[in-house]
């Protein structure tokens, strides 16, 4: 009963930061701003830490069940 709460996040997590990782990779990929107004690099390099940290806490998540 307790774990429903930990894969319920850990999925919402994994899904959000693989998403995001995803259409990260596909706008540098074809040289699309990932934000519009910031410098390119700073932008990709901030969405990817975001989520990378998103997939290590649904995998943190994981560990909990």
């Amino acid at each position: 009963m307790e774990s429903g709460p930990a894969i319920f996040a850990g999925t919402v997590f994994a899904l959000f930061g693989g998403g995001l990782l995803i259409w990260t990779l596909s706008r540098v990929r074809h040289r699309a701003p990932v934000a519009h107004g910031v410098n390119p690099v700073a932008s990709a390099t901030l969405a990817s830490l975001a989520a990378v940290a998103a997939l290590l806490l649904g995998a943190w998540c994981f560990t909990r069940v």
